[in-house]
């Protein structure tokens, strides 16, 4: 199974290899159809400490690091290596649909 990426900012970091990230998303209400914000903050594992108050970040799942980490701040080589198999992924998409057409 795949896991969740999602996109925030940071909110706290407070505790040692540890930052507070805030998710933002918005949707519409089924029944009013206005558009509603909700958040929720997940506590992500940063390695290196590299990450301050504000800064925009990819967040994504991993094993329980602690009783309330489950997630990991996404480095640029995780970052880069996502992309390249969504690359492949949307390639091969392509060409299933060009082969079903003929």
């Amino acid at each position: 199974m795949p896991k969740r990426i999602l996109t925030g900012t940071v909110t706290s970091t407070a505790n040692k290899q540890t930052v507070t990230v805030q998710i933002v998303r918005r949707f519409k209400h089924p029944v009013l159809q206005k558009t509603i914000k909700k958040s929720k903050k997940y506590r992500a594992h940063d390695e290196h400490e590299q990450f301050n108050v504000g800064d925009s970040v990819m967040i994504r799942e991993c094993a329980p690091k602690s009783k309330t980490k489950r997630w990991e701040i996404m480095t640029e080589e995780m970052i880069a290596e996502h992309e390249k198999q969504r690359a492949e992924v949307a390639a091969a998409n392509l060409k299933a649909e060009a082969e079903a057409a003929h």
